[in-house]
C-alpha cells in the first residue's frame, strides 16, 4: 500500500504507474481516493472545530454555576448535548470515508522501481545474466517422474487416490534428497549469517490481506472453514507477520530469517496442476529467505538475496540464470522482482526455480512494521527470496547430475547430507 500523502501529492505519478503495470481498470482508484481524502479531511475539520467549541463551552458552564447563572448553564449544557450528537454523526462518517480510502488503497499497485522493464506479462521478462554453462547431453533425458519412478522415489497414483493431482509421495533415495537440499539449504544461509526459523503454518486473515493482494489471496490461499485461518502459500507469510504492529529498535535492524515450511497453493488460474510432473503443485516445501530493513539498505539486500540462490544452486553444479521481470509480471506490492530459473538438459531451456522481490515500505504500511527513529518513526522496508523450493529443485537436479545408464551423481555439497552416497543407481541397475 502506497502513501496517502504520496498520492495526494503526485496522482499522476500514481496513474503513470498503473499504466506501467496494464491495470488501466484501477485508474478510477485515484480520482476515488482524492474525492474521498477530500471530504474525510473536511469531516475531520469540522470534528476538530466541533471539539474545540464544546471545550470552549463546557469551561462556561463552571463558570456560570458558580455566578449561580443556573438557567443560562443548562441552556450551554443543552448545546454540549447538540454537539456531542453532531460529533457520534460525523466520527461515524470519518470512519466510513476512512474505511472506502482504505479499501481502494488496497487495491493501488505499489510504485514500481525505474529500473524494471516494461511488458505485459512475463512473455516480455529480461534475461539479466547466465551463470554455468548449460550443457545437452548426446543422451536422452527422460521426464522427471520418469526418473524418479525408476529410483522408486515417487508414488503419483497413491497420492491421486489419497488427495487428488497436485500431490505425490516421494520415497526412498529421492525422499532422502529432497530433505538433504532442504538441510544443506538452511545450514548455507545459516552461515550466510541468518537465523532459521519454523513459523507457523497457518495464519489469520488480516495478515494474508497485509502480505499480499485480494487478486493473489483468491489465486493461491487455502482457507480453513469456519475458522479464520488460512494455510501459507510460502513462509514469507507468516515471516513477515511476525513483526505486525511492531516497533522495531534502529540499532536490531536488519533482521535476517531464513525459514522452513510446508506450503499450500491452490494454484487458481490459467496455468493448471499436471497430471505426471512436479512442477505445478498444490502441496511442497520450501526454505525461504526475508529481510526487514532501513529504506535506504533494501536495494543493496535486493542483490545480495538474488546471489545467495545463484550461489546455492551453482554449489549443486546446476547452471541458471536471472531474469528481470516486467512491470506487468510483478505482483502489486512488489516494486521490483528477479526470477532465478535452473537450466533444463531435457527441454533445453531455464524454467523458473525461485523468485526474490523487494516490497519497499508495501507490506509494513499494511502490517504497521515501523522502526524507531531518532526524529520521529518510519516504515521498514520488506524483501523475501527463495533460497531453494524442491521439488522443482529436484527436476533440475536430476535432469542436470542423469547419467546416461540412469544414475544420478551426488555433488560434493550433497554427501554428508546424503549419509556419504555419491550416486543414486536405478533399482534395476
Amino acid at each position: 500500500m502506497i502513501d496517502i500523502k504520496f498520492l495526494r501529492e503526485n496522482p499522476d505519478v500514481v496513474r503513470e504507474n498503473i499504466k506501467k503495470k496494464f491495470q488501466d481498470h484501477k485508474l478510477v482508484l485515484v480520482d476515488e481516493v482524492l474525492d474521498l481524502d477530500a471530504k474525510n479531511r473536511e469531516v475531520k475539520l469540522k470534528g476538530d472545530e466541533l471539539r474545540s467549541k464544546r471545550n470552549s463551552l463546557s469551561s462556561e458552564i463552571g463558570n456560570l454555576m458558580k455566578q449561580g447563572k443556573k438557567e443560562e448553564a443548562e441552556n450551554i449544557k443543552a448545546q454540549v448535548q447538540e454537539i456531542n450528537q453532531e460529533l457520534v454523526d460525523n466520527e461515524k462518517l470519518e470512519e466510513e470515508y476512512g474505511a472506502q480510502i482504505f479499501e481502494r488503497m488496497m487495491k493501488i499497485p505499489n510504485i514500481i522501481h525505474e529500473s524494471v522493464p516494461i511488458g505485459k506479462d512475463d512473455s516480455e521478462n529480461v534475461e539479466i545474466e547466465k551463470f554455468g554453462e548449460p550443457t545437452i547431453p548426446s543422451y536422452e533425458i527422460p521426464y522427471h517422474t520418469d526418473i524418479m519412478e525408476k529410483l522408486e522415489g515417487i508414488d503419483l497414483d497413491s497420492a491421486r487416490r489419497v488427495a487428488g493431482n497436485g500431490f505425490y509421495y516421494l520415497m526412498g533415495d529421492i525422499a532422502r534428497l529432497h530433505s538433504a537440499v532442504i538441510s544443506y539449504a538452511r545450514d548455507f544461509m545459516i552461515n550466510k549469517g541468518f537465523t532459521y526459523c519454523v513459523p507457523p503454518f497457518m495464519i489469520r486473515s488480516n495478515v494474508v490481506t497485509g502480505v499480499m493482494s485480494f487478486e493473489e489471496m483468491d489465486a493461491m490461499m487455502y482457507k480453513i472453514e469456519g475458522e479464520d485461518l488460512y494455510l501459507i502459500g510460502t513462509s514469507e507469510h507468516s515471516m513477515i507477520g511476525k513483526f505486525k504492529e511492531q516497533l522495531l529498535p534502529k540499532d536490531k535492524l536488519p533482521y535476517t530469517m531464513t525459514s522452513y515450511s510446508p506450503c499450500f497453493r491452490k494454484e487458481k488460474g490459467a496455468h493448471g496442476i499436471e497430471e505426471r510432473g512436479v512442477y505445478r503443485i498444490h502441496q511442497f516445501e520450501k526454505q525461504e529467505m526475508i529481510v526487514v530493513c532501513e529504506p535506504e539498505d533494501s536495494w543493496n539486500w535486493y542483490d545480495k538475496l538474488w546471489s545467495y540462490t545463484v550461489e546455492l544452486f551453482r554449489s549443486m553444479e546446476i547452471p541458471v540464470r536471472t531474469l528481470e521481470c516486467c512491470s506487468g509480471d510483478l505482483a502489486d506490492l512488489k516494486a521490483k522482482s528477479c526470477d532465478v530459473e535452473a537450466w533444463s538438459p531435457r527441454q533445453q531451456k531455464y524454467f523458473e526455480v525461485g523468485s526474490c522481490s523487494n516490497l519497499t515500505d508495501a507490506q509494513a504500511r499494511r502490517l504497521g512494521i515501523r522502526i524507531k527513529g531518532e526524529k520521529g518513526n518510519y516504515y521498514a522496508h520488506t524483501l523475501n527470496n527463495t533460497v531453494v523450493a524442491p521439488p522443482r529443485m529436484l527436476i533440475a537436479f536430476l535432469e542436470n547430475h542423469y547419467q546416461e545408464d540412469g544414475s544420478i551423481t551426488i555433488p560434493e555439497v550433497l554427501w554428508s547430507y546424503m549419509g556419504g552416497t555419491k550416486i543414486l543407481k536405478p533399482k534395476n541397475y
